[in-house]
């Protein structure tokens, strides 16, 4: 999985310092670089949209509810 792939993932939406984590349906768990505006969906279902920049980073273009 090289880095600039373009993902949209489903998962539950976790707290994280300093980074919130998105934990998907089979175990991964990915760090989010987003705004702070998306804290209001801690703990929910959410859909992302972003490009990966790291190993288990997540550049998020958008997050919503799922």
């Amino acid at each position: 999985m090289p880095r600039g792939t373009r993902y949209e993932l489903i998962g539950i939406l976790l707290g994280g310092d300093p980074y919130p984590v998105l934990r998907v349906a089979d175990g991964g768990e990915w760090r989010l670089d987003c705004n702070r505006s998306s804290r209001h969906l801690l703990g929910q279902k959410v859909r992302v949209v972003g490009t990966r920049s790291d190993f288990d980073m997540l550049d998020v273009e958008r997050i919503e509810p799922a």
